[in-house]
């Protein structure tokens, strides 16, 4: 019988053969580029033998596509460029380090991390990390390239290994992704795809975006929690010791050193500076006539998540401009900026470093394409959507079932909306006739579609995160970042799932108006 204290010993050397077998791997550049090649010959294998599946939305039959074929290796060659300059975390990276170059190396995130960790106990640091990741969603996807490599850098700063910061804001930012204080960009999304499969029961019945949110906001306490646990019980133990030498030529052991008075001033300016661009921000996105507001949704009475949407979309942008500015009046008043030649120097210096992750994006950006073009991962999907319908359960089982495959299906569709669009029209219809909201199975899938992200090659920002990884530890790879994060991925689904059970069992509503059960299942099943 396993004992207390052996269990992390067992555990241990299991994601001790995790991170091996990871790191046997090639290269991640060359694993992608292999990848890519499997998907041509399993394509034109799977296409061989008729692999086909309906798709439940629109009663179409989808069937492999050969990539072989003289138009699908045509379409690969065209396409090849695009592919790469579409790639969606490419263009998002190198906006944000222009902006970070210059906040990094003009010393104010030294500063501030040093100010921080002497503000703020360690014992908060790390729940801290995760809550910033959790909360970082609201910008849509720009928590990877911001407060993931700031995880690595505060937990350095404080003594502790970069990695485990790393991994921490990681959890947070991507495991965490359907849970948050306040309304994100995928609210909507997700509830109109959970509506039209309503609808298929009850052409008047309507999901709002705030189908789930008290869920959410209930959720982002308890993951953050579990995140801080995971990390001081599992990650940082396993890690060990921090050797400084591991790192790369522009990374190393910050030393917590007292700000000093120039340093000060520094800060002082960049907070000021801060502040102008809340204020500026405010007046571009909250008057009814703002410039970042949509005009045709203000006219239209839309809900006000819907008009400010092209703030939304512009919140790359913003950040860019939001950190060079900061960084700016902290380098001009601490003395670190004397000339725009610095300011060059800095983002210059910043984008340099993406060097290694621009070729690998390339490689990934073509497997990602290839993988969507075959119409595999699609396929995948609408079986693996099956094989949970004809399993047979019902009740309680049956959602939390439902969320396991969820999860799964997350292994090679990352898109939360392709997965949902998909999933929507079986399992909504399906689940309201026995007695169950829409809103709750929404909530169901965001569960398992969540917990996964973080331990999925397939997932568009993995190469990002490696990167990063490899700025602190040249050695890092696949099997590193994975086995760092497989804990945090079983911890949040068996968490979650647990949470989620309690609440269906108490009753509880998901979030304004949203029960949990359908009302007229009883008339529909007759």
């Amino acid at each position: 019988m396993t004992t207390a204290s052996s269990a992390p010993g067992l555990l241990g050397r299991l994601l001790d053969r995790v991170e091996r077998v990871g790191n046997a791997l090639p290269d991640p550049i060359t694993l992608f580029a292999m990848l890519a090649v499997a998907v041509v010959g399993v394509s034109w294998l799977a296409s061989a033998l008729g692999v086909s599946a309906v798709h439940p939305g629109t009663g179409e039959t989808v069937t492999v596509v050969n990539l072989l074929s003289a138009e699908g290796f045509r379409r690969m060659m065209t396409e090849a460029v695009d592919n790469f300059t579409a790639f969606p975390p490419l263009g998002l990276v190198i906006v944000v380090i222009i902006g970070i170059g210059v906040t990094e190396r003009s010393g104010l995130i030294s500063a501030a991390l040093r100010s921080l960790l002497q503000a703020v106990p360690d014992s908060f640091l790390t729940a801290t990390l995760v809550f910033a990741g959790i909360m970082s969603n609201v910008a849509v996807d720009a928590g990877y390239v911001v407060v993931v490599p700031m995880g690595a850098v505060l937990f350095a700063a404080a003594g502790r290994h970069p990695l485990a910061g790393l991994a921490a804001a990681f959890a947070g930012v991507s495991a965490g992704f359907s849970a948050n204080l306040l309304i994100t960009s995928l609210d909507p999304l997700l509830s109109g795809l959970t509506q039209e499969g309503a609808q298929l029961i009850d052409q008047a019945y309507e999901v709002q975006p705030t189908a789930n949110y008290w869920f959410m906001l209930a959720s982002t306490f308890v993951l953050t929690a579990l995140g801080a646990w995971v990390t001081t019980r599992f990650v940082e133990p396993r890690l060990g010791e921090w050797d400084p030498s591991d790192a790369a030529e522009d990374a190393g052991s910050m030393e917590v050193e007292e700000v000093t008075g120039r340093e000060r001033q520094g800060l002082v300016a960049a907070g000021i500076t801060t502040l102008v661009l809340v204020v500026l921000f405010a007046i571009l996105v909250v008057p009814s006539g703002a410039p970042m507001r949509d005009p045709a949704a203000v006219a239209a009475g839309e809900p006000w998540y819907i008009q400010v949407r092209p703030f939304l979309d512009g919140i790359v942008t913003l950040l860019m401009l939001g950190f060079l500015l900061v960084g700016l009046a902290y380098g001009v008043v601490a003395g670190t900026i004397r000339s725009d030649r610095d300011v060059a120097r800095m983002s210059s210096e910043a984008v340099a470093v993406l060097g290694s992750y621009i070729v690998l994006a390339f490689a990934a950006a073509q497997f990602v394409a290839w993988f969507g073009w075959s119409n595999l991962g699609l396929i995948v999907a609408i079986r693996g959507a099956e094989l949970l319908q004809g399993i047979g359960f019902t009740g309680l089982p049956m959602i939390m079932a439902f969320v396991v495959v969820a999860a799964f299906i997350n292994l090679f569709i990352g898109s939360a909306s392709a997965k949902w669009a998909v999933m929507a029209p079986v399992f909504v219809p399906m689940l309201m006739l026995t007695g169950y909201s829409p809103e709750m199975v929404q909530a169901a899938y965001r569960v398992g579609d969540s917990t996964t992200n973080i331990i999925t090659p397939l997932m568009p920002y993995f190469p990002v995160i490696i990167a990063f990884a490899q700025r602190w530890d040249r050695k890092s790879g696949l099997g590193t970042l994975i086995s760092a994060m497989l804990p945090y991925s079983v911890v949040f689904l068996l968490g979650w799932l647990l949470m989620f059970a309690v609440w269906v069992l108490l009753g509880l509503p998901l979030g304004p108006g949203a029960p949990l059960e359908y009302a007229a299942a009883v008339g529909v099943g007759g």
